[in-house]
């Protein structure tokens, strides 16, 4: 199936490693022009060389997107050595997961620094553009912005502000061309993943192996998801066979939570 992504720009924030790169790689696949973005170099030096290993056409930006000129900054050198972009997909940042008699002002505050306003830094960066020629943006999220966790109750209110924020941006730029979705991924085999073991064996006093294989008995497919599952629903969303996909919010947590809204 050809997906219509050959030469097309694509810029991945948090694409150093995890789901971001395994964005890039799939992406690259596909034959688009890869820019990936993140704050720490030697993670984008690795992550250049393995992409550029297997044929990419990449390019490796340092950024703190915490700061909106170091994200205007990342826009304007991604279009000077690629051209305009016409994918974006924000897979950067991530709070810290606490259980909540441990959460203070500061938690909360971190919390949407972390991941709220880096991708609305992001987005607010390449909106301009986008909204003249059109183009998609693509934000991962994660299900605790749907369902609260008590490890996870700062991070998912700022998953769940992302997700309005994305419905709504969808809305008001339509009439421009331009598509923005959400992907929700549940418990994915990253080093995320592994923080968040962390913080669930702090608060139920249990081992890090025991509630991994309570995660596992609790997933009807009897396995977490790997980080090409995210990248592979990433890529269809942002091409042109998903082209009347727009506001929607797609869970990708193996029917682990059966709801509707």
């Amino acid at each position: 199936m050809d997906l219509g992504l050959r030469d097309t720009v694509v810029l991945i924030t948090g694409g150093s490693k995890g789901i971001g790169l395994a964005c890039a790689q799939a992406f690259a696949d596909e034959g688009a022009r890869i820019a990936i973005a993140s704050r720490t170099r030697d993670h984008l030096e690795l992550a250049l060389a393995a992409l550029q290993a297997r044929g990419a056409h990449a390019v490796a930006i340092e950024a703190d997107l915490g700061q909106p000129e170091q994200a205007a900054r990342m826009v304007r050198e991604v279009e000077s050595k690629l051209g305009p972009i016409g994918v974006l997909v924000n897979s950067a940042g991530a709070a810290r997961r606490t259980p909540a008699a441990e959460l203070t002002a500061a938690h909360w505050h971190a919390a949407m620094d972390a991941k709220y306003f880096t991708y609305i830094h992001a987005m607010d960066a390449v909106l301009p553009g986008m909204a003249q020629r059109g183009g998609v943006i693509i934000n991962v999220v994660g299900t605790g912005g749907k369902l609260a966790s008590p490890t996870h109750l700062a991070g998912g209110a700022a998953n769940a502000a992302l997700m309005l924020a994305s419905a709504g941006l969808a809305n008001a730029f339509a009439p421009r061309g331009l598509r923005v979705n959400v992907v929700n991924p549940g418990i994915t085999a990253t080093q995320r993943m592994q923080e968040g073991l962390m913080a669930e064996a702090r608060l139920t006093g249990k081992s890090v192996e025991d509630v991994m294989q309570q995660k596992l008995r609790a997933m009807p497919m009897g396995r977490v998801a790997q980080a090409e599952d995210v990248a592979d629903a990433v890529v269809f969303l942002a091409s042109r066979r998903a082209g009347y996909v727009s506001g929607a919010v797609l869970a990708l947590d193996g029917a682990a939570v059966p709801m509707v809204v």
